[in-house]
């Protein structure tokens, strides 16, 4: 089953404004086969947040914020690049990290 990914057009333009990533490269990452995905306990008071830790297709470690909205589609909320630290926590972990396909092939079929 392929992915289907929807955003708010305005949320988009904003976010590659303030940070240089666009929500087209960010939908990338879910193709990254070392991804982690991790939920976001802090932003998830009206709806289920996660986010999703790796490389787009620009090669570039990205942080994508997104909820799930039905088992094949993704609503992408923002998308930024990973900071200095972030990329230094990435690396030393991504041998421990569960990728994104395999934690998720029961809920999400890639």
């Amino acid at each position: 089953m392929d992915l289907k990914f929807q955003w708010d057009d305005d949320k988009a333009t904003l976010n590659l404004k303030n940070h240089q990533v666009s929500f087209d490269e960010a939908r990338t990452i879910f193709d990254d086969p070392g991804a982690a995905i991790f939920y976001d306990e802090d932003h998830s008071i009206e709806e289920n947040r996660e986010v999703i830790v790796g490389h787009s297709a620009r090669r570039r470690l990205l942080l994508v914020f997104f909820t799930q909205v039905a088992e094949d589609t993704i609503r992408i909320i923002s998308a930024r690049k990973a900071t200095r630290t972030e990329q230094i926590d990435y690396e030393e972990n991504a041998n421990s990290q569960i990728p994104y396909r395999e934690r998720n092939a029961r809920r999400v079929s890639l």
